[in-house]
């Protein structure tokens, strides 16, 4: 196995789910730990960032990160997945005025309730609701606190339109549609989903499944992007005296630290004397305490 960290910005293809993502990444690389920061449905296309070795320990800084997507509508259509690709349960005819439209999409702008697909990867139970579902059975689901930042319509006519959204952690775009067709009144799934942005990873920079594998077979892991070149937090450098203590996870004295001082409840990078990366630390009081602990190993690239 290969001794490679950092994050690859995969542009996830149709046809795949996810995990089926994950696994063709670890074995291209050769990399036993892999894993990604945010589930895409298999018909979805678009950014999934992907962790490789230690970097997977910051995978949910990344999933928290704000992301955008560009989804179709169809609506006087609903289905049991909430997508065109599920079992119709409704059937309306529906042509929504652009002005209505463009009314009810800014009712979603703001932090908002959402209920999650049943078709989704949420455990409940110790299940997966998908496979609940797949069962037949439908069960309550609470309702989760999503934020919505932006809503935009970038097309209409008829029974479709897309738009253009903007949203935080947690956001199902399937749900949104639904909700949004609700609040119309024929009802709305969603017909199909680009993700376009997760964080600082956008689709332009991106790379498929096919061209990481022939960059690997060329000897080139340039797509593999240290995760301190990602996620935005101050470097703080200790001394090499502190060198025990980083190879420890122990708390880190600032007295033994040069370079930001982070705010109480802050994050920052801290690199050891030889420049390594540490670990994702958090100020507390006049120390630094360890969130990750990532090693001198993180950088290192075959």
């Amino acid at each position: 196995m290969r001794d490679l960290c950092g994050i690859i910005n995969i542009y996830k293809e149709t046809g795949y789910t996810s995990h089926d993502a994950v696994a063709v990444v670890r074995k291209i690389l050769g990399v036993k730990r892999v894993g990604h920061t945010g589930t895409l449905d298999p018909a979805a296309e678009g950014v999934l960032p992907v962790c490789v070795g230690r970097a997977t320990k910051l995978a949910d800084y990344i999933q928290a990160q704000t992301k955008v997507y560009r989804a179709g509508i169809r609506f006087g259509l609903v289905t049991d997945t909430d997508d065109i690709t599920g079992n119709v349960t409704r059937r309306e005819d529906a042509n929504i005025p652009e002005a209505e439209l463009n009314r009810v999409l800014e009712a979603f702008i703001g932090e908002t309730d959402q209920v999650p697909p049943m078709y989704s990867a949420i455990k409940m139970g110790g299940r997966k609701l998908y496979s609940l579902a797949r069962e037949g059975k439908e069960i309550e689901r609470p309702a989760r606190r999503v934020i919505i930042h932006k809503i935009e319509l970038l097309t209409s006519g008829g029974q479709a339109a897309e738009i253009a959204v903007t949203c935080g952690k947690g956001t199902y775009i399937r749900a949104l549609i639904r909700d949004i067709g609700e609040r119309l009144g024929c009802g709305a799934c969603m017909e199909s989903l680009l993700r376009l942005k997760n964080g600082d990873f956008a689709i332009e920079d991106s790379v498929t499944l096919g061209k990481l594998g022939e960059a690997a077979r060329a000897g080139d892991f340039s797509a593999v992007a240290p995760v301190d070149k990602i996620l935005r937090f101050p470097a703080v450098y200790a001394k090499k005296e502190a060198g025990k203590i980083l190879e420890n996870g122990g708390r880190l004295p600032l007295s033994l630290t040069e370079g930001a001082r982070p705010p109480a409840g802050g994050k920052c990078f801290v690199y050891g004397g030889e420049g390594e990366l540490a670990g994702l630390y958090e100020a507390d009081g006049a120390e630094l305490k360890v969130r990750v602990k990532i090693g001198a190993d993180f950088t290192r690239t075959p």
